[in-house]
């Protein structure tokens, strides 16, 4: 637990370092593009993600995101190392504009459909296998300036439990 106290700590300070401006603005808007990145939260391991967003529509944005964890388990009295990398694509719709949202805030939710790549040991016993899954996401960003904010997401996504880190807007 003192590990995330760290990186939220670590996450806020980057952040803090991109204030500029009041004018913030959350909705990306069409035509635009933000870059993400941090770390999540999972059964599995601390996943390290990235990923893009490209605004659509002033409300919809879509893009590709990618993670990668490690962890270890005990199967059958012996320890055994695993690897999983994610290649994803997601789909939000951001409710700035449905339900009024002051600017420098960004509330969405939506799916991501992702291809996840298990690497374990030759010799495990266990059920972990590559696969294709389509899971469900919501969060939400904080912008602190016109180009630098935090996101936090909780659900499916390529994380499973969820994910925070930076956002900025190219």
């Amino acid at each position: 637990m003192n590990y995330t106290i760290r990186i939220v700590a670590i996450v806020f300070f980057i952040s803090m370092l991109g204030i500029s401006s009041t004018n913030a603005q959350g909705s990306l808007g069409k035509g635009n593009e933000q870059f993400n990145g941090g770390v999540g939260f999972s059964t599995w391991g601390v996943p390290i993600y990235l990923g893009m967003d490209f605004g659509v529509h002033q409300d919809v944005t879509i893009g590709p995101v990618v993670s990668y964890r490690n962890y270890s388990e005990r199967f059958n009295s012996v320890k055994y190392s695993h690897s999983i990398f994610t290649l994803g694509f997601n789909g939000n719709y951001h409710f700035n504009t449905l339900i009024d949202l002051d600017p420098e805030w960004d509330l969405y939710a939506g799916l991501t459909l992702g291809y996840y790549i298990w690497s374990s040991p030759n010799d495990y016993g266990g059920a972990q296998a590559s696969s294709l899954g389509l899971q469900g996401q919501i969060g939400g960003r904080y912008f602190f300036s016109d180009k630098f904010g935090v996101n936090i997401e909780f659900g499916g996504g390529l994380a499973s439990g969820g994910r925070f880190g930076v956002t900025v807007k190219l």
